[in-house]
């Protein structure tokens, strides 16, 4: 599995929808709050080059925020970077 880390703040709406959805995948991840912590908002900035919140890094992959998290996951390309095998089609039915 790999290693998810998101960086939030407990006021962002875009970080609960981000949450909620690796949580429908089954996907455990590490959050890291960056109110009030100076060193953990500067290593966000550097890790992703962006000040807003959520960033979401998927091993040393930056994904972006949830809006790039949504789109990834619409065009089917979430599942193989969260190491999620893709679903079975069923047999047709002869």
């Amino acid at each position: 599995m790999p290693n998810v880390v998101m960086y939030t703040t407990a006021i962002c709406p875009y970080c609960v929808r981000a949450k909620s959805l690796l949580d429908r995948k089954g996907t455990s991840f590490e959050e890291r709050r960056i109110e009030g912590d100076r060193e953990l908002m500067r290593q966000m900035i550097e890790r992703s080059g962006r000040r807003t919140v959520p960033q979401i890094f998927i091993d040393d992959y930056h994904v972006g925020g949830y809006d790039d998290l949504a789109e990834l996951d619409a065009m089917g390309k979430l599942d193989p970077l969260l190491g999620l095998a893709p679903q079975d089609e069923p047999d047709a039915i002869t």
